[in-house]
């Protein structure tokens, strides 16, 4: 199940829902654990995978490729730039403020005009919660696993 919670935003004077995180980030070693226990490979070796995961991505990215990993989505480098008005004054070390990595989950089911396709990432069956703060507060008291500083998406 997930949560929500009602956000005010203030310049456009709306409430809206924004999704809320329950606790820390899950470890890579605790995904390790339970992805060995759903196959035959060792956690070991999970983690040896996992490990080498980032670099070898970077260093495709880093050759203009994108990667696409089965089940999960593609994963490819975009640039946060500022314009300049005129072509001579074009300097790309200059105007290129940051690289960034954009991931965009894989669809599934009919992708032609008109038709439902769904992200592999997010069930079709989610089931989503109000947020009760009180709640959190009665886990933190009680050494439960409480939510982050801000704890939204949104």
């Amino acid at each position: 199940m997930s949560f929500y919670r009602k956000t005010y935003n203030k310049k456009f004077g709306v409430w809206y829902p924004s999704a809320v995180v329950m606790g820390q980030p899950v470890p890579v070693k605790k995904v390790a654990k339970r992805l060995s226990q759903m196959c035959t490979v060792t956690y070991a070796d999970v983690m040896a995978v996992l490990g080498e995961l980032p670099g070898v991505m970077a260093d495709y990215m880093a050759q203009g490729k994108s990667v696409r990993l089965d089940g999960l989505g593609t994963f490819r480098y975009t640039l946060d730039s500022k314009g300049v008005e005129q072509e001579a004054d074009f300097d790309f070390q200059k105007q290129v403020r940051a690289v960034r990595v954009q991931f965009v989950p894989q669809r599934e089911g009919a992708m032609t005009k008109g038709s439902t396709a769904t992200r592999t990432l997010v069930p079709t069956n989610l089931e989503w919660i109000p947020y009760d703060a009180a709640l959190q507060e009665e886990e933190e008291g009680t050494g439960g696993t409480g939510g982050g500083e801000d704890g939204s998406f949104g």
